[in-house]
């Protein structure tokens, strides 16, 4: 049996999709909670009808209030995603700096490999 990490489950017994093992930024760890909402769901009617933009805004707004009280070492990620495909911005900026991050340790590990190996004929 694994014990959860201290601060990451909540009272209502619910806890987070994900957590980093390894700091993010600011030496925080990163917790995140991804949710899928619909603009057909009673609880979005009126936020769907400003745009779907606002109704995974409003999911991720209620993420960032039901982990508010998140320990101060997580820096908590709301994913939200509307069945259509639209996010709010926070996710896709969140995606857009992981998909960064991946691609410059790709980007210098095959430098590292040219560097050492040099080029392959």
């Amino acid at each position: 049996m694994r014990k959860e990490s201290a601060g990451l489950v909540q009272r209502d017994g619910m806890r987070l999709d994900g957590c980093t093992l390894i700091s993010w930024r600011g030496g925080k760890l990163l917790a995140s909670d991804v949710t899928g909402c619909t603009t057909v769901a009673d609880s979005y009617v009126t936020a769907a009808s400003q745009s779907t933009e606002s109704v995974a805004q409003q999911a991720a707004d209620r993420k960032c209030q039901k982990y508010g009280e998140l320990s101060a070492a997580y820096e908590f990620q709301p994913v939200a995603v509307e069945t259509h495909g639209s996010m709010d911005d926070a996710t896709v900026w969140f995606l857009s700096d992981l998909g960064h991050k991946i691609l410059n340790v790709r980007v210098t590990r095959l430098m590292d490999i040219f560097y050492f190996n040099g080029p392959v004929c």
